[in-house]
């Protein structure tokens, strides 16, 4: 299909986790060109982090490399990460948007034999396992990172001043003079795949966490149960690194509260009671206890629930946890909660508290500028008719992964929709 010379063909998707990722490959293979930007240093988002994903309950790589083999196969995408928009302007058919792409410090020679990690002196938390354990200022994010090339976090790294992994590197693949760049295209359509960050658990006072290590976060949990997680696939216990024989999930950790997230996340139920199987199948032995306000499965996924409550070692209680403290002499977490259907409080000693904090949309971060509508939760609003700008995923709604495939693919064939008729204006 021919365009008028102010109508531009390819459409950016800006997020590389699985939203981003699919409207890429369903875009580019209906004929039109994409550009993909991905604010970290390889495409996957929040779901390469985790240890088995809705529906089909598989590892992550089983559905992200084959759509990364799709990227690689096909000429018609370009990525960028470590790349985030700075500012979108002009209209459906023609925007102008200005990217700017922070250096990595390693070029397309990298061939990530490790040996620059052998040598780094600077350590980091790892932010890939949320902060349990550590990685070299220089690191792979994870061992199926996609683009398969190691990165220097800056904040970590004195880079000239140390230069040690340079002179070990037989591939001329450091580059520690690397700069900031700015890149500005011109595209026809516009898909936000911005996906979405945990809420902040810390916040929530009364539950512990940053208080004692062995209060942790949903996702947190799903990275001790990954096998290249910090335990490979040992559920431990982060204060002294024994096995886990009960644990508390705690739902609604900060979300439909108005102090903190005033919207259901949607996802958080099933999560625990999924997270609930990866204690039991570590663990024949162990216990788990689930707290919650109303237990939400919607659709296809009861069959899910009640197969997890089957189990006699699954209990559940609705009622809000009042508090978590830990004993001083056994340094077991004690939690005081409520029992609602029984009209009794309650108090158990567990070894493992996993809260269930909600998810916030990443736009609220705030850093994207242009004509962006959201809602009072940060989630985006699209205008009427889409003005060529089109949200999927988690920049939408609290939404699992096979909701974020299908809400991909819409937008896809939006954007598609919005070329073709800017084209025949």
């Amino acid at each position: 299909m021919a365009t008028t010379p102010d109508v531009h063909r390819t459409i950016l998707v800006v997020g590389g986790g699985i939203a981003g990722v699919t409207a890429a490959v369903e875009a580019a293979e209906a004929g039109y060109d994409v550009t993909l930007i991905e604010k970290n240093a390889y495409l996957g988002g929040r779901v390469a982090q985790l240890h088995k994903y809705f529906p089909k309950l598989c590892p992550p790589y089983c559905g992200l490399e084959i759509n990364f083999r799709r990227i690689k196969d096909n000429p018609r995408i370009r990525f960028h990460t470590l790349a985030e928009v700075e500012r979108i302007a002009g209209g459906p058919g023609n925007f102008e948007v200005t990217v700017g792409l922070r250096p990595r410090y390693v070029n397309d020679r990298c061939t990530a034999c490790n040996a620059c990690v052998a040598v780094c002196p600077a350590e980091r938390p790892n932010a890939f396992n949320f902060g349990l354990g550590k990685t070299k200022a220089i690191h792979l994010a994870h061992e199926m990172a996609f683009p398969m090339k190691y990165v220097i976090d800056e904040s970590a790294c004195r880079l000239t001043e140390c230069a040690k992994c340079v002179e070990v590197c037989e591939y001329d693949a450091i580059d520690l003079r690397m700069q900031r760049r700015a890149l500005t295209l011109r595209v026809g359509a516009i898909i936000i795949a911005t996906g979405w960050d945990p809420y902040d658990a810390g916040r929530i006072d009364n539950l512990g966490f940053g208080t004692y290590p062995d209060v942790i976060t949903n996702v947190m949990l799903e990275r001790l149960a990954a096998p290249n997680g910090p335990t490979r696939g040992r559920i431990l216990r982060p204060s002294n690194g024994q096995e886990v024989q009960s644990a508390v999930f705690i739902q609604c950790a900060g979300s439909r509260d108005t102090s903190h997230l005033g919207y259901c996340s949607g996802i958080c139920c099933l999560a625990s009671l999924k997270q609930a199987t990866y204690l039991r199948e570590r663990n024949p032995k162990a216990r788990a206890y689930v707290f919650y306000i109303d237990l939400r499965t919607p659709g296809t996924y009861e069959f899910f629930a009640k197969k997890v409550l089957s189990d006699p070692a699954v209990t559940i209680q609705k009622g809000k946890v009042a508090r978590i403290t830990e004993d001083p002499e056994t340094k077991r977490l004690v939690v005081d909660a409520e029992d609602i259907l029984a009209g009794e409080k309650v108090r158990l000693a567990v070894d493992l508290v996993v809260l269930a904090s909600g998810m916030v949309p990443s736009l609220a971060a705030g850093t994207i500028a242009g004509p962006l509508r959201l809602d009072a939760d940060h989630f985006m609003v699209e205008a009427e008719g889409g003005a060529g700008i089109f949200a999927a995923g988690c920049a939408k709604s609290p939404v699992d992964v096979a909701t974020s495939v299908q809400d991909a693919t819409a937008a896809a064939a939006l954007a598609i929709e919005t070329i073709q008729t800017a084209a025949r204006r």
